[in-house]
């Protein structure tokens, strides 16, 4: 029996080469394609797929994360390679939580997807040792939590809002504003705006 693969990718150049790598194969059988997290949770629901291949980045709505720690939700439960360009240590981290079996870059070999799907349908976890290296370590250090309210102004602040502009968007006051990037700082162990974001993105928490 073929493992059966589902392919999760907002870009349909990106789906159209994964299914052409599988093509001529009789291991392995794409059984859906999906443009959403969204679409992907529905889709599963119904073919069952054994492995879900998943971009990170998913234009609005679910990212690869949520869609991840959705469909590892699912009865019977698909597992997930996250199929991504992106190299940042925290988003690793934030798939591997969410239950993800493995993540890989889309610069690797096609024999290494293939590798990997096939080890992901028996059950074992997919990572190339440096980033499994990186994983431990993200691990043992204190992740930083922030609330709901405070992303939304670092959001903000990434786009350049001034103090007023963040207070005019989510309906507060300029002192609760100041208070948030106080708060935020400290969390952040930084001393102003513009390295609070660099922080951010460097820790892909925007």
């Amino acid at each position: 029996m073929p493992v059966t693969v589902l392919l999760v990718d907002d870009h349909p150049i990106v789906r159209a080469g994964l299914r052409a790598l599988f093509e001529h194969r009789s291991d392995v059988e794409i059984v859906g394609e999906a443009a959403s997290g969204e679409e992907a949770l529905v889709l599963s629901a119904h073919l069952h797929p054994d492995v879900v291949l998943c971009d990170l980045r998913l234009g609005a709505g679910m990212d690869g994360v949520q869609t991840t720690a959705e469909l590892r939700a699912q009865h019977p439960a698909p597992a997930v390679i996250i199929l991504t360009t992106f190299d940042r240590d925290a988003e690793i981290l934030s798939a591997i939580e969410a239950g993800a079996a493995g993540y890989l870059l889309k610069d690797v070999s096609p024999e290494t997807i293939l590798h990997s799907i096939k080890e992901a349908a028996a059950g074992r976890i997919v990572l190339a040792p440096e980033m499994a290296q990186r994983v431990v370590a993200g691990m043992r250090q204190p992740r930083v939590r922030l609330t709901e309210r405070e992303l939304d102004v670092l959001r903000l602040l990434g786009d350049g809002a001034s103090n007023r502009e963040i207070a005019r968007t989510l309906f507060v006051t300029e002192a609760t504003v100041k208070t948030h990037l106080v708060n935020l700082f400290a969390k952040l162990g930084v001393e102003s705006r513009a390295k609070a974001v660099a922080s951010a993105r460097e820790s892909g928490l925007i």
